[in-house]
């Protein structure tokens, strides 16, 4: 039997935290190795337990998550990390590359993007680390298959700019929420198209919805980010 890949997800988050590890238990082939909200904690984990891959976020309590990364290697832990973070930053995205981050992968994301950047990496640590490249082409096809070449995780008619325009709009909304009038004002798009990404939002896990009561009539959907 081929052994899982064992996946350390380390978030300070906690609710953020869960998710990722459901995500990971829904995978065949992977497993949680653990889940810790410190810098700290991962160190002391990988000190006791193998680990294949660490899901990273950055911006940790206790320092960098690419500070981590560094002690990581320093300290001889060679399991591959994969960002996850909502540090949209083009000079952050190539520090993260210069210290061996083979993915990196923006919040809010849905299970098929982090499950497709699973199935890449293992497919690209299934190689035989004995083996040898017979030329630049099989070194480049190794490669490649970390690579994503088109978005992944959206139904058809969706697209990840207005999904973030939505989500946005959702994240910075009070506790109450925001109808899907509302959400298209905030996002500058239309009703109807404002309801498909919060309706999307909803499938995903990361909102959730209940009627408005208030005039007489059919009661107005709400929408809110789930937070926990």
């Amino acid at each position: 039997m081929t052994p899982r890949a064992r996946v350390l997800v380390v978030e300070d988050d906690p609710v953020a935290a869960e998710a990722h590890r459901l995500y990971v238990e829904r995978l065949p082939g992977f497993e949680v190795a653990g889940v810790v909200h410190t810098g700290g904690a991962a160190l002391r984990l990988l000190e006791r337990r193998p680990v294949d891959l660490v899901l990273l976020d950055l911006n940790l309590p206790d320092g960098h998550g690419l500070h981590l990364v560094r002690t990581m290697r320093a300290a001889g832990h060679t399991a591959d990390v994969i960002a996850v973070t909502s540090a949209r930053e083009l000079g952050m995205v190539r520090q993260a590359v210069s210290v061996g981050v083979v993915q990196y992968l923006l919040k809010p994301f849905t299970f098929p993007s982090l499950r497709d950047r699973l199935e890449r990496w293992a497919r690209y640590r299934s190689e035989p680390a004995d083996s040898e490249a017979s030329g630049q082409d099989d070194v480049d096809r190794v490669l490649a298959v970390l690579r994503t070449p088109r978005p992944a995780g959206l139904p058809k008619g969706l697209s990840h700019p207005t999904l973030e325009a939505v989500t946005a709009a959702l994240r910075d909304a009070a506790a109450d929420g925001l109808t899907a009038t509302a959400a298209a004002q905030a996002a500058g798009v239309s009703r109807i198209t404002a309801r498909r990404y919060l309706e999307h939002l909803v499938d995903t896990g990361r909102a959730v919805r209940t009627p408005q009561y208030g005039q007489v009539g059919r009661p107005e959907l709400c929408y809110r980010w789930a937070r926990g």
